[in-house]
């Protein structure tokens, strides 16, 4: 099927699903399901949005305002995960606790709005990576509409432009903890460094950039037009100025570049020694 054949498919199980409360983020993937589901919907399709520190708060406003211009009921749920018993030890099944608690409290919400189901943005392209989340939605029956409809993350950026979205072009993003090794442990400090050094490359033009941690040391993963932006030294050496009055010791830029799951690299690797 081409995605245009896919977008009927996604609108018939919509449809047949009569309401939904769409765990909102505001990227790419649950900006397209969430407009493709109120357009069907009606008020019958809600957004609910999780604020945490490992949200950045940027993220939250612009999730905000897409709700206002489109006239969605949009809920704002807290939901810290480093409050989740474990979650701050940063095991390699942390995305499992958190969206646990996540769909826990959507559900509720869906309940209490009159919303029969709870529905999650993921598509083919998270069938790939390693992704512990992915068994909470199996476990909770929460929907997952664009896997459904076998629909791709280029085919939703492509469907999302032909639809006026503004997010069409949005570089993907995920939650603050990603950024760290699985066992290290994930504290407020900490999110609130890589949430400040992320916006500082942002403010310089970066647009898809993830600063991974390693203890002390910030590592840099962006795209071509990202190393083009860091290629001239006095924007390097004001970049590590401002990450040293963060906090970080050490700066890098990984020749690799931004790629998504960098940390599910080393699982299942043999542990190396020296």
């Amino acid at each position: 099927m081409n995605a245009a054949q896919k977008q009927e498919v996604l609108k018939i199980y919509l449809s047949e699903l009569g309401s939904v409360a769409v765990a909102f983020s505001g990227g790419v993937d649950s900006t397209f399901l969430l407009k493709s589901a109120h357009d069907l919907l009606g008020d019958r399709a809600i957004a609910v949005t999780a604020r945490s520190c490992s949200f950045p708060e940027r993220e939250l406003k612009e999730a905000a305002a897409f709700c206002r211009k489109e006239g969605i009921t949009h809920v704002v749920c807290d939901s810290e995960e480093l409050e989740i018993e474990g979650f701050s030890q940063n095991p390699i099944n942390r995305c499992y606790l958190c969206k646990s608690e996540l769909f826990t409290k959507i559900r509720a919400i869906a309940e209490k709005q009159g919303i029969e189901y709870v529905a999650e943005g993921s598509n083919t392209d998270d069938d790939g990576d390693y992704r512990p989340g992915l068994a909470a939605v199996a476990e909770q029956g929460v929907k997952s509409p664009l896997r459904h409809a076998k629909l791709s993350k280029q085919e939703i950026r492509d469907l999302s432009k032909e639809m006026g979205l503004s997010t069409w072009d949005k570089p993907s993003f995920a939650c603050l903890s990603s950024r760290f090794p699985y066992g290290e442990r994930i504290t407020p400090g900490r999110l609130s460094m890589i949430d400040r050094g992320e916006q500082i490359l942002l403010d310089l033009g970066l647009k898809q950039v993830r600063v991974r941690v390693h203890g002390g040391l910030a590592r840099i993963e962006t795209d071509e037009d990202g190393f083009g932006i860091l290629t001239d030294r006095g924007r390097r050496e004001k970049v590590y100025g401002q990450f040293r009055e963060l906090g970080f010791s050490y700066l890098s830029l990984d020749l690799l570049g931004y790629r998504t799951g960098s940390m599910n690299e080393t699982l299942g690797l043999p542990e190396q020694t020296v």
